[in-house]
């Protein structure tokens, strides 16, 4: 009976334990599946900003911090 019982608190442990790692199902930061199997995105005060692309009011965004221009330079941007 003990053995059953340690079984049984095992298994419900690592199944505890695994849940959360599938919270995003494959969609990225900020995302989730929906059931009909699209990626939508969370509701809630997480914003994730794209890289390089320009947002009006702010610049663009890149390494973290805002640029308020970019220029090209080699085979990239660089921003300013």
């Amino acid at each position: 009976m003990k053995v059953l019982m340690m079984v049984g608190m095992a298994s419900a442990i690592a199944i505890a334990a695994a849940a959360p790692a599938d919270a995003r199902q494959g969609c990225g930061r900020g995302f989730h599946r929906a059931p009909n199997g699209v990626c939508v995105a969370n509701r809630g005060g997480m914003q994730v900003y794209a890289v390089g692309r320009y947002y009006p009011g702010h610049g663009y965004w890149y390494n973290n911090q805002w640029y308020p221009r970019r220029y090209r330079y080699g085979h990239g941007w660089r921003y300013r």
